[in-house]
This record gives C-alpha cells, structure tokens and sequence, in this order.
C-alpha cells in the first residue's frame, strides 16, 4: 500500500544558551492511508517533537532539522513554503495536542471556535454551521451539546476540553490526524467511545493516524502499528501484536512490564479527621437572554459527604463532567459552595480569604493540566519556591534553594534543572514539577487532581510509590481524583464513585473493586479493566 506520510531519517536538534541538544536522531516510518500507527515512549524520549515536525510547528525554541524528509502525499514538507504549509495544516492534516486548556482560546465560546475552522476551511456559516458543529460535539460524547454551545473552556471538565479538541480536529475531516496524548484527560468509557469513533471515521474516510500515547491499553485497542521510541530513537517497531507478544529490545520490554502496583497504606484506627464535608453543594447558574436571566443550574456537586483521615486516600472516580474537580476545589475552599467543611475539626465553609490564608500551606493541589498552572515566565526555581516565599519569608537564598532542590529530587527530577523554564521540559516533567510545588510546603491535606495523567507507565508507576512513601512519612491526606483506575487501585483505602454531582457508590476500595453494586460503577471498571484484555 503506498504511504500517506514518509518520515526518512528526520532529525531534530535545539540550539539553547550555546549548546546544542539532539531530540529526536534519525527517525524513520512511514503510514499508509487509513492505518494508525502508534508512537509509544517515555516522556521526552521524541514523540511530540517528532509530531510537531511534521507540520514544522516547532517555533519556540528555534530547531534545525541536522537530516530528514517528510513527504505527504508525495509533497517534502521539509522545504514546503508557509504558504504551502498553510493549505495542509487544519485541513488535509490536522493535530489534537496534549493540554486543551493551553490549545483552547480563553475568551471565545466553543461554538466561536469550532465555527471557525468550519466557516474557514468548509465555508458553513449561520444554521448550518451550528447543526454541524452540534454534531461533532455529540459525536465525540459531550451531553447535552446545545446547552454547551455558549460555554467558555474554563466552565468545562478538563475531559470535555480535551473532547471539544478532538471536534475540532475531525471538522474538516483530514487526511492525517496526529493525536498527541489525545485521551489523556478522558475517563476510561468516553476513552472507549473515543476510539470508536475514531475507528468508525477512519473506516468511512480513510483517515490516517499518528497516535502519540503512553497509554499501552490504547495502543493495543486502537494501533494496526507501533514504534517504540526512547532517547530520540526508534527502537523498535512492528505490527502491533508482534511487539505486545514478542517484544525485542529491553526498552520495549521493560515498558509492556511498567504498571502501578502495590497496596495502599492501612490507617491507624485512631486516625483523626482531617478533612470533611456534610451535604455539601456547588450549583453554577445557568443564564439566557439579553438580561442573563437565570433559569437553572448545572448541579456539579449536589449534596456530596465526604471524610478523610490523616494518612488516608479517599479516591475519587467517574466520569468527566461527574464533579470530582469540583468537590476537590470545594474543600479547598478555591470555589464557593454550600454545606459544612471542616479541616482538622474547625469550620472553614465561612472564612473570608484573609483568614484561610495561613491554612494554605496545610491544604495543598496539583491541578490536571500542568503546563496551564506553571508560569511561563517563572523557572522552575521560581515556581516551586513561591509557596515558600509566601508562607516562610525568612529563608535565605541559598536556604531556599536547597529545598526546591530537595523537592525536585523527591519527584525524581535533576536539581540542576531548576534554572530551566516550563516549555523546557516534556508533559510528565511538567507534572512532576507541578508535584514538587504542593510538596515543597510539607502540607496535611492534598487534592491530586488527574496528577498521573500525563505520565507514561513507567513513571506513573514511580509517582505512586513516591506519593506513597510521602504519605508514609508525613501521615498526609489525600483526596485523590482520577480516571486511571489502575492507579486509583494502587493507591487509595476508600473510593467513591460520583456521577452527574451525585455520589452513586463508595466504600472501602478492595471490597468496591472486588464487587461493585452499581450499574454505572460496573460498567466504569468493565471499561478500565478489560479494554486491553487485562484483570483489575
């Protein structure tokens, strides 16, 4: 079968502070029209850089290309003009990037932004417009589509951000469609339609893909091929099950072998209360109109109770859109809510800002998506010390240093990288940072928002038995949201199962993942745990 896109020993080198640095070393593979070929590898072993070069999308910082060709559709996109590259990119190849919230225009609606790639690209305006747009986004698993046409990126799910991206990509429906970690915010059942989906459009247009993941379930559901990369090489490749039943090379090995394992830690019986919640209730308005009449309200958490003990983690799972972001938020008291919450036995529900101020060192979160809560512009140093500055001012330089330095090593980070700004390192790297900042104040309590979600298997691994050593240590409670049930399994004593604001299922987490009750909480576990013929 001919190739759609030919990549020949394509190299990529970045030149920074006088030296030069090889990411991606001789790379080669071609896909053939309405194949998927699978990128697999650690964090910073090349994938998106890789990716990203196809389209030549690598502008900050400046790369050089030492050797390659990349021919689509016969065309060398390597010495393609901007003009020509301008008519291939969003149209006949189009990319799903791995952070929608930094993808996703803050101030446009989702039906601005989806309206205009189709009135650029396929000339629909008006009704027309709108009726496809209602369909991509239905396509793609958002409920309730016509009542998410206003919505702005920041009032969604990280989930439904990450779908809406997906809607935007498949509008012009492309040739090539490149999917840098394009299921990592998703829970385990819209994963599955997900990759239906992508299946069913490939099998009416002929789509090709590039599917960039960590994911080895996905890979196995969704990929005819697979290239292992690690270190800016191809180690490996093949057809899919020869490289899952026949692995070669001990990388490829040592990653089909990466997966969270061990048990929680088991809590003292005498264990105090550190964080709790009774009914608790946080309903966003829903206004229509010239006058932004109010004439209803999205129930993101609707009467949810909810307690977690020193050295205890209470994990949260269900799908996108379920209110596990927003419970967590809640009792950090980072959005207002209605209903007691009670951190070491103390009402905090009615504390202005001023007063919870010194508890913010207590109460700690690693957000989802990590490259949206680092600053840009502050290095590593600076963004995992500022909480330092804020709550210990009397730290001397160096003093500061040493912690930052210490808190990086905790998350298995180089020190010397502390210097280096966010775009400097890969999505995983970003996560661990993200770590290292809640870390870094010694907290009692911590919501861990999806904070394994950007990381590859191996590393997923390390970060749970880091959280669990700290935890050991520190006696920290965790509030733990995730769609990685797998990691969920590893790591939390209780689990509840939340589902349109409403807590449908919870219990102690070994008697819930051995026989759960619920419907719904069977089907999210069928989904994780047999969608790449693995048991839980």
């Amino acid at each position: 079968m001919a190739s759609l896109l030919k990549v020949t020993d394509l190299s990529v080198a970045f030149a920074q502070g006088g030296q030069t640095t090889l990411a991606v070393d001789h790379v080669s593979f071609e896909i053939a029209k309405g194949e998927t070929l699978a990128l697999v590898g650690e964090s910073g072993s090349g994938k998106s850089v890789t990716a990203l070069s196809i389209l030549k999308l690598l502008s900050y910082p400046p790369a050089s290309h030492p050797s390659g060709q990349i021919l689509f559709n016969g065309e060398d996109l390597m010495v393609a003009d901007e003009p020509a590259l301008r008519k291939v990119r969003g149209n006949a190849i189009t990319m799903v990037f791995q952070e929608p919230m930094t993808s996703l225009n803050p101030l446009h609606t989702i039906e601005k932004q989806i309206g205009e790639i189709l009135s650029l690209h396929k000339g629909l305006t008006g009704e027309r417009a709108k009726t496809r747009i209602l369909e991509l986004l239905e396509e793609v698993g958002i409920r309730d589509a016509a009542n998410r046409l206003d919505a702005y990126p920041h009032q969604l799910s990280g989930g439904q951000r990450q779908r809406v991206m997906i809607a935007m990509a498949l509008a012009n429906e492309p040739d090539l469609l490149i999917a840098d970690e394009p299921t990592t915010a998703l829970d385990v059942t819209v994963q599955a339609q997900i990759l239906r989906l992508l299946k069913a459009i490939q099998k009416k247009s002929g789509m090709a893909m590039l599917f960039i993941t960590h994911d080895l379930g996905i890979v196995r559901a969704i990929a005819d091929r697979v290239c292992v990369m690690t270190n800016g090489k191809i180690v490996e490749q093949g057809k899919t099950a020869e490289i899952f039943d026949h692995p070669q090379h001990g990388y490829t090995q040592k990653l089909l072998a990466a997966e969270p394992r061990g048990e929680p830690h088991l809590i003292a019986a005498d264990a105090p209360d550190v964080m709790q919640a009774d009914a608790l209730k946080v309903w966003f308005p829903i206004k229509r109109g010239f006058f932004k009449k109010t004439i209803g309200h999205v129930k993101a958490v609707d009467g949810v109770s909810v307690r977690i003990r020193a050295g205890e983690t209470v994990g949260i799972v269900g799908e996108s859109g379920s209110g596990k972001t927003t419970l967590g938020l809640a009792l950090l008291r980072l959005i207002s809510s209605e209903g007691p919450i009670a951190y070491l036995g103390n009402r905090i529900d009615g504390l202005s800002s001023n007063a919870m101020r010194p508890l913010r060192r207590d109460v700690q979160i690693v957000f989802q998506d990590p490259y949206g809560s680092l600053s840009p512009r502050l290095s590593i140093a600076d963004i995992v010390g500022e909480g330092l500055d804020v709550q210990t001012s009397h730290l001397s330089i160096e003093e500061r240093r040493e912690i930052v330095a210490q808190a990086l090593l905790d998350v298995g980070l180089d020190p010397k990288t502390m210097d280096r700004y966010p775009h400097e390192f890969s999505g995983g790297q970003r996560q661990r940072i993200a770590i290292a900042r809640a870390m870094v104040l010694d907290p009692k309590f911590v919501v861990l928002d999806e904070p394994t979600s950007a990381l590859d298997m191996s590393v997923q691994a390390q970060i749970v038995d880091l959280l669990r050593d700290l935890q050991k240590r520190r006696n920290l409670a965790y509030l733990f949201i995730s769609h990685d049930l797998k990691v969920v399994k590893a790591l939390a004593n209780n689990v509840i199962v939340m589902r349109d604001g409403q807590v449908v299922e919870e219990g102690p987490a070994d008697t819930l993942f051995k026989a759960p009750q619920n419907d719904y909480t069977k089907a999210l576990f069928a989904a994780a745990f047999h969608r790449d013929g693995t048991q839980g």
